[in-house]
């Protein structure tokens, strides 16, 4: 069956009462009851939670073979948590677990071999890179997995999608009786955003630190009535690898032209004004549109009420100059964006629910004027890729991509035309993860082309004399530099499942042949 981007969607997926994606607004309104854990009361005076091991953590939370595990990915390449609970689990004779990350990457390699041997059998995460997406993309996985934004991860669970029996929550400082933070040890990253919805809807939580405090540890993005053991270990994570290569400031020439032009787009748009909202992606050309923003906020005596989103030094340093009011945090990409939201009063955390969950009451996605992101594609539709390579391997996350694009006034996605011998706009991208109907402008270093659903858009960027062309001259061009790819070889078996924000089905992930997998 075909869904309303024009993917098709196994009929076999769709058993139990799957639907099809038919638009961002299909489920507008929809109501459902929350889901809930078993909560198990404890009355009686308690002195500590802290138990002596991992192993004994996961006994007194009675983890058993068929269950679901979760956890976070705030220490992103520098996270210790995964690998550490899985090898546990797997000395424990404990098998066909599902794991359900906010996020998984090349830190968990190891947990790779598990899905070969069947102690791991189902995924669901809002990413998988490394050696992981390499074993999934091969068939490797029992089951398909489920990759879902960052709002829609909320959602799932919220709904009882996804059922959590054991939470790990890695955090850098925990009292005796389990209010943990995203601050106060050795290994900082600054919020824990992302397990805030685990820690409310697993059965059983279980914190892991490595730099246990007095009590109270406050004020906690974790709080001990959610909490049933803590685990204190030699180390959590590197602070230091929460960083990565592809979140930097760019220096490259051609990746501060397209920041530039996106400047000059905002610039021209009427919600370009005092008081205006903002979320910008990790990317290198993303980030530098803050570069050039601010200039012409200054010229023109305005200020951005608050920023959004993963935060990086970029946005702390407007922040710290008062062009920004306000910095709403859900994940620090760097050392300066863990440093700011503990010293800086007008730096706030905030759950993933209030930051992207499409069936709230209203999600701050909702209230962005601009998001500014990235894609590894882009079609003729204005449908981006953001999770799977040109050979259909899966290597990325679509994160909160899907939802600040579905929320903003404008989403302006910013990418070069091509990447090495790779078309960036072409016919159709190997996977839909953002919807061509959330994207509004596109922004390459040979031109902008605008969403004709758009023509405001277009008719501001022609009274401000600001060039642009078709999506489709675009992609003329980039195959008249590089030539019209090739067609991936899949198999015909599901290997993963792209949910939209709203739970329907936006595309699917097929098999790809292994070679050295």
């Amino acid at each position: 069956m075909k869904n309303s981007i024009g993917r098709e969607i196994p009929d076999e997926l769709l058993a139990g009462g799957r639907e099809i994606f038919r638009g961002n607004n299909h489920r507008d309104g929809y109501g459902y009851t929350k889901a809930g854990p078993k909560v198990r009361a404890a009355v009686k005076p308690q002195e500590s939670k802290v138990v002596p091991t991992l192993r004994a953590a996961i006994e007194a939370c009675g983890l058993r073979s068929g269950m679901t595990v979760s956890f976070h990915h705030h220490f992103r390449d520098g996270d210790y948590v995964v690998n550490m609970v899985m090898r546990e689990i797997e000395a424990m004779g404990i098998r066909d677990i599902t794991i359900a990350a906010s996020s998984v990457g090349s830190a968990h390699d190891p947990v790779a071999a598990m899905i070969e041997s069947g102690v791991v059998t189902g995924l669901q995460t809002s990413g998988i890179r490394g050696r992981m997406g390499e074993v999934v993309s091969h068939g490797k996985l029992a089951t398909p997995a489920v990759i879902r934004s960052h709002g829609g991860r909320v959602r799932a669970i919220e709904m009882g999608e996804v059922h959590i029996d054991v939470a790990f929550i890695g955090a850098p400082s925990c009292d005796e009786f389990g209010n943990a933070r995203g601050k106060g040890g050795k290994s900082d990253c600054g919020v824990l955003s992302y397990a805030m919805v685990d820690a409310k809807y697993a059965d059983r939580v279980v914190v892991i630190t490595d730099t246990l405090v007095p009590f109270p540890n406050f004020p906690p993005s974790i709080e001990s009535v959610d909490v049933d053991c803590v685990v204190v270990v030699d180390e959590i994570g590197n602070a230091k690898k929460i960083a990565s290569q592809a979140i930097r400031i760019s220096q490259d020439p051609r990746e501060l032209k397209m920041a530039s032009d996106c400047a000059r787009v905002m610039a021209a748009l009427p919600y370009f004004k005092d008081g205006f909202s903002f979320q910008t992606g990790a990317g290198g050309p993303s980030l530098a549109v803050n570069r050039f923003i601010e200039p012409v906020m200054r010229e023109r005596g305005i200020k951005m009420k608050w920023a959004l989103g993963g935060i990086t030094k970029p946005t702390v340093e407007l922040l710290e100059r008062g062009l920004i009011e306000c910095i709403v945090d859900t994940q620090d990409f760097d050392t300066d964006a863990v440093a700011s939201v503990h010293e800086n009063r007008n730096h706030y955390e905030i759950s993933t629910s209030q930051y992207a969950n499409p069936m709230n009451k209203g999600a701050f996605v909702n209230k962005l004027d601009f998001a500014i992101l990235a894609a590894l594609e882009i079609d003729t539709d204005f449908n981006v890729n953001v999770v799977t390579g040109s050979d259909g391997v899966l290597r990325g996350a679509p994160g909160g991509h899907p939802d600040a694009s579905a929320g903003a006034k404008c989403t302006i996605i910013v990418t070069p035309l091509v990447r090495g011998r790779i078309p960036t706009v072409c016919d159709r991208v190997v996977t839909v993860t953002t919807p061509g109907e959330s994207v509004d402008v596109l922004v390459t270093d040979y031109g902008i082309a605008v969403n004709p659903s758009r023509p405001d858009i277009a008719r501001a960027l022609d009274e401000a004399r600001i060039a642009h062309t078709t999506i489709e001259a675009l992609r003329d061009r980039a195959y008249g530099m590089v030539g019209v790819p090739d067609e991936i070889a899949f198999g015909d078996h599901v290997v993963a499942i792209v949910e939209a924000r709203d739970g329907t089905i936006l595309d699917v992930v097929w098999q790809v042949e292994a070679h050295d997998a």
